[in-house]
């Protein structure tokens, strides 16, 4: 059978593939039987050219396993534009292919001696490279040259325009993700915000039902000529209102986080909590040297609702004997604050359910990933990235400059 045959047979089979992948591999017998090989390879390059993707058959390379730089490619030049074709009849010596920085590891690996690469175009536009290895030294000549160039023009246009439907593809994914994210962020923060109205109106009527009524009951019983034992017991009534007053200004505002810090805000949130009838054993650490209250006012603030509402519904919901909250760097050097207990997470608890969904909501609008786990009590951990944190301190130091 005559080249042209092998020519018409690839176009016939190129047709129906819808990926690089099966498209190569349906071709590879059919362009064996025109130039042999031990290793073919396409490069397609990136739009801005600083990356290439290579999809392979015969010998499974590194290549494939990762995008390459194209600067350090063996077939920079090609990708580059500065020639449209390479020959070699052995590339283990060629500076052309090995080079520092290059990522010529298979070559040197799989002893790919003789090697001829072509530019793949399209519309005179350089998109990648076909690339035929052979370990036997000084075997492609001129010949094959002219082989692989017609081989690369029949199969740039239809391997470019996979790559595009690929990248296309990938960026519908990414774009259904973020969408779907940001739904599920925007029906959470609704959430919070019908959470945080409901606590607004709670507090409210705590004042109206409890501080106004004690201090209408104070003004009534303030009178001339009261007694020794009535103004004693005014002054214990005051001293009891100023208590609640404080107790839900604290519940609002979070003032001990603001003035003692992190660890012992959730420390005195924890013998808070817990009560006479029931009190598990607690613990607080921090591990990070502060860096909890390096974090900007509103991340601080987010982060410590979420300890609170873990460290509440483990003490109201769980039945735990111990409960723990730390803060720990990782290996990656992310900020990690992990609340646990040794207690059962009750699924069906309609307040544990929503406090649940409103902890995530906060981490997501802060940048952090959530994490909730019941195996062996339950454990809730919120992971600040350290990009997040960095990102974080150039948004103040922008606003302050």
């Amino acid at each position: 059978m005559s080249d042209l045959a092998h020519y018409l047979r690839i176009s016939n089979l190129l047709a129906g593939n819808l990926n690089i992948h099966s498209a190569l591999g349906s071709v590879k017998a059919e362009i064996d039987k025109i130039i042999e090989f031990d290793h073919l390879d396409i490069c397609l390059t990136d739009t801005d050219r600083t990356w290439n993707t290579s999809y392979e058959v015969g010998l499974k390379t590194t290549w494939s396993t990762s995008r390459t730089l194209v600067r350090q490619s063996p077939v920079r030049d090609i990708l580059l534009g500065r020639t449209d074709h390479l020959l070699t009849g052995n590339a283990l010596k060629d500076a052309r292919y090995v080079f520092p920085g290059a990522e010529s590891a298979p070559i040197l690996h799989h002893e790919f001696r003789s090697r001829v690469n072509v530019a793949m175009k399209v519309l005179g536009e350089v998109v990648g490279s076909l690339n035929c290895s052979s370990k036997k030294e000084n075997f492609y000549t001129d010949r094959h040259v002219e082989q692989v160039r017609i081989l690369a023009d029949m199969l740039a246009p239809y391997f470019y325009a996979l790559r595009a439907n690929e990248k296309a593809n990938a960026e519908a994914v990414v774009r259904a993700r973020i969408l779907a994210r940001e739904e599920g962020l925007r029906l959470g923060a609704l959430s919070l915000t019908d959470a945080l109205e409901a606590e607004r109106q709670r507090i409210g009527m705590d004042l109206h039902d409890q501080t106004l009524a004690d201090l209408t009951r104070i003004a009534r019983d303030i009178r001339p000529g009261i007694t020794k034992t009535q103004h004693h017991r005014l002054q214990q009534q005051i001293q009891n209102m100023i208590q609640d007053l404080r107790d839900i200004i604290d519940t609002s505002i979070p003032t001990i986080l603001e003035l003692f810090g992190f660890q012992h805000a959730v420390l005195t949130h924890m013998e808070r909590a817990v009560s006479c009838d029931f009190a598990p054993q607690f613990k607080v650490e921090d591990q990070t040297g502060g860096c909890v209250d390096a974090l900007p006012e509103t991340t601080r603030i987010a982060v410590f609702r979420i300890c609170q509402e873990a460290i509440n519904n483990a003490v109201l919901h769980s039945g735990a004997t111990y409960i723990s909250a730390l803060a720990f760097k990782d290996a990656e050097d992310d900020l990690n604050i992990q609340i646990s207990d040794n207690g059962q997470f009750h699924v069906n608890t309609k307040k544990s359910g929503s406090g649940l969904a409103h902890m995530k909501t906060r981490a997501q609008l802060i940048g952090a990933k959530f994490e909730h786990s019941t195996e062996d009590g339950t454990c809730i951990t919120v992971k600040l990235p350290k990009t997040t944190q960095e990102a974080e301190r150039t948004d103040d130091e922008n606003i302050i400059g």
